[in-house]
């Protein structure tokens, strides 16, 4: 069949690219291909908590189906330009902040809060000076949090909305994109798609097949950086003073033995540490509601060590996965170790867990997690815990839990337009999963910038 536009991926920034088109567009014939289910159908015992009832469903539900990974996150959209993907290197600042905004109206338009945390007020500027004199570095930003179930909805409000202009195709992956005189030709493992322009939006656990596409096709490709970490849950009092001020802290250190960065990632106050999986490898994530009646006791957040490649190297991605799996084959999925056990080179087992005062949300296997990342990354992540310590007090406590591992991939960089196009005319990249964002707003202004160049083709 043959279509003016087809997507493919229905994560934040697909979902955005079909919004801004049909709504710049109305008469275009639209197609969104989706690997995973409809948002009605995307359930998985793992969202639940019940990590060992996963049934490795494929593809899975927490990274697959309308929505993406995103449609399982608690929602955080963060209005800046200093963090969130690289957007930034295609347009100015007041065209990216005009972007991001427009994606906040959507999201209000379907029913999202309109409250807002800030780090412009008196109390924020504060615990900025606070880091600053212990060499932390507090990022400016206002922060929306819709909350894991808040999100749900809002999403299903949109898909209900695109559903009656465009057409969805779900368990529908593209296994290759095949150039044509005019346009396109997407294989599928049932037939095929012909379209005048593509826009490709695969998401995070798409990022490798979108490498390989890019490949194929013949595209310039340089290596993306991979974040790869840990994510530290402890009383949510801890951190209190922060998070009621600015909600999610993103705060950046230079460590001194290595002069990596390190950064605070995903803060979810009165959260829970859940796993996802991500083409087999159970990795670990947090989310937060906003309804208080689901609230925790604790207040979890990722620390992840950047890393950037270069040659020979090019396989950040398969780099990332590896050091995953190592977790997986010593806990049969994610660990959990208290930090004062890491400390003392021990550890932590059933029984030194039991002890614990704070207790997990998430049901991990007591482990080392030493024996897992490397030597550098441990160490970057250690001074850090002890950087926070002193403006967080408590941060550094033995029963602070660390589980592992966090990694967020990223596809391989490549050469786009202002517009992201590709070298290849009419083929678009956004989001995620295609290396150019690392966060819902961004991904979603992606969507809206890729849609904008195309309506104006037509």
């Amino acid at each position: 069949m043959s279509y003016d536009v087809a997507i493919i991926g229905a994560g934040t920034a697909g979902v955005f690219a079909a919004y801004e088109l049909l709504n710049l567009k109305p008469h275009l014939k639209i197609v969104v291909l989706e690997m995973g289910t409809d948002i009605y159908r995307r359930q998985c015992p793992i969202v639940a908590g019940k990590v060992r009832e996963c049934i490795s469903c494929k593809p899975c539900a927490i990274m697959s189906g309308f929505g993406g990974a995103g449609a399982f996150s608690d929602g955080k959209y963060n209005f800046t330009t200093e963090f969130g993907g690289w957007l930034g290197e295609y347009v100015d600042d007041a065209k990216l902040m005009e972007l991001i905004e427009y994606v906040d109206s959507v999201n209000v338009r379907f029913g999202a809060t309109t409250e807002v945390f800030t780090t412009d007020s008196p109390a924020a500027r504060e615990i900025e000076k606070r880091a600053l004199e212990n060499d932390l570095h507090l990022l400016q930003a206002r922060c929306k949090h819709l909350g894991t179930e808040r999100n749900r909805r809002i999403l299903t409000n949109i898909y209900e909305h695109l559903a009656q202009r465009c057409e969805f195709r779900f368990h529908s992956p593209v296994r290759s994109i095949v150039p044509l005189d005019e346009g396109y030709r997407l294989m599928l493992d049932d037939g095929c798609v012909d379209c005048r322009c593509c826009i490709a939006a695969p998401g995070r656990c798409g990022a490798e097949w979108f490498s390989d596409r890019c490949r194929e096709l013949g595209l310039s490709m340089t290596n993306n950086q991979v974040d790869l970490g840990v994510r530290v849950e402890l009383p949510a009092k801890v951190f209190e003073h922060i998070t009621d001020v600015v909600y999610e802290s993103k705060l950046v250190y230079r460590t001194k033995q290595y002069g990596d960065t390190v950064r605070t990632f995903c803060m979810n106050p009165y959260g829970h540490v859940v796993s996802e999986n991500v083409d087999g490898v159970i990795t670990v994530n947090g989310h937060s509601y906003a309804d208080p009646a689901l609230r925790s006791q604790n207040t979890n957040f990722a620390l992840l060590v950047s890393n950037r490649f270069t040659k020979p190297f090019d396989q950040p991605y398969q780099y990332g996965k590896h050091i995953a799996a190592l977790s997986n084959m010593l806990g049969g999925g994610v660990l959990v170790q208290r930090f004062g056990d890491l400390i003392k080179g021990v550890r932590t087992n059933e029984h030194r867990m039991g002890h614990s005062f704070t207790r997990p949300t998430l049901q991990a296997t007591p482990g080392d997690l030493s024996l897992v990342l490397p030597k550098r990354h441990m160490d970057n992540i250690i001074e850090m815990i002890y950087a926070l310590d002193k403006i967080a007090p408590g941060t550094a406590n033995y029963d602070t839990l660390l589980y592992g591992v966090e990694v967020k991939f990223y596809s391989a960089r490549i050469q786009l337009t202002p517009e992201l196009q590709t070298q290849r005319p009419g083929l678009y990249a956004i989001g995620d999963g295609a290396g150019v964002t690392r966060g819902l707003a961004q991904a979603g202004a992606s969507g809206v910038l890729a849609a904008r160049a195309i309506a104006a083709r037509f």
